[in-house]
């Protein structure tokens, strides 16, 4: 079996590592309002927190009911560029909903994601 030392090997596979680290960190979802998966009573403003600063132009989520079909919402960045706020003209009736959502980060990043909750 040949003999070959790995410290080399090792020690540059952790600086890669160790400096992509911030690079390639990107925006999370922190917290929503309503929750991902919980039961709520009828609400007409949902709320989506990120990690990160978000792009306002490129950065936005919309509500689509069990029948697969949008419903009208205004949505908005808060004063500290990380919460998105959404009002519908209406309260949600009951049933399950999803939240499909968008944004932008500062650092050009594009990222999605969804989640469901339901209205009793």
């Amino acid at each position: 079996m040949p003999n070959f030392n790995l410290a080399p090997f090792v020690a540059v596979s952790a600086a890669v590592v160790l400096a992509a680290g911030p690079a390639a960190a990107h925006a999370r979802l922190v917290s929503a309002t309503p929750a991902p998966n919980s039961t709520v009573a009828a609400t007409r403003t949902l709320s989506l927190t990120f990690s990160e600063r978000t792009v306002a132009a490129f950065s936005g989520f919309d509500v689509v009911n069990a029948a697969g079909e949008k419903l009208a919402i205004e949505t908005s960045v808060g004063q500290d560029g990380k919460t998105l706020t959404g009002t519908l003209a209406r309260p949600l009736a009951a049933g399950t909903y999803r939240v499909d959502w968008r944004i932008a980060s500062g650092g050009g990043h594009r990222m999605t994601g969804s989640y469901s909750f339901t209205v009793r």
